[in-house]
């Protein structure tokens, strides 16, 4: 699959996508994607959320491919099995949080957790740092045997966001890329 072919739907995490971020700059290179916005990036709610994701999944005019990062790769968890399984073809996650900790940021809503456990209906990819301030590698690859994600193992690289110096991500792009042409 190429870009074309596909709406790309950027799932920012709490706080959204800054404009270095890698997310942004995908929005803004690539002519598909386009960002869902939340009505509440500082306090989530996961109904909110969710619910946002699948109206714009719904809206979209071409097969979809989701792109989420931190607190947003927890939200499409949750939105999956509300999702017409024959409308997103992959989902591509980097950086997810384990919300299951009960030190997690105490402005999300404790409804993010515990994470999904059940298989994602559609191809994905799981992006995960060994250094990861929010999850640890354990965790992220135990939620990738369960939603059935290929593992991508990103070595030391925080989480993979502005501060950990992932502004361009090219490493990133290219994964996604090669992503892309394994779906139909």
């Amino acid at each position: 699959m190429k870009t074309s072919d596909c709406d790309i739907l950027i799932v920012p995490g709490h706080l959204n996508a800054s404009d270095d971020h890698w997310q942004s700059r995908w929005e803004r290179q690539l002519s598909t994607a386009r960002r869902i916005e939340q009505e509440d990036w500082e306090s989530p709610r996961k109904d909110d959320w969710v619910a946002r994701i699948v109206e714009e999944v719904a809206r979209a005019e071409k097969p979809v491919v989701l792109v989420g990062h931190s607190l947003g790769v927890i939200a499409i968890a949750f939105a999956a099995p509300l999702l017409p399984k024959d409308k997103v073809k992959g989902a591509f996650l980097v950086g997810m949080p384990d919300v299951d900790r009960p030190d997690f940021e105490p402005v999300v809503d404790r409804a993010f957790a515990p994470i999904p456990q059940d298989p994602l209906p559609f191809p994905s990819v799981l992006v995960a740092s060994r250094t990861d301030p929010h999850c640890e590698f354990d965790k992220a690859e135990d939620v990738s045997y369960a939603w059935g994600s290929a593992l991508v193992d990103a070595g030391d690289a925080g989480h993979l966001n502005t501060d950990s110096g992932h502004g361009p991500w090219p490493e990133g792009l290219m994964r996604f890329a090669g992503f892309l042409k394994q779906l139909t």
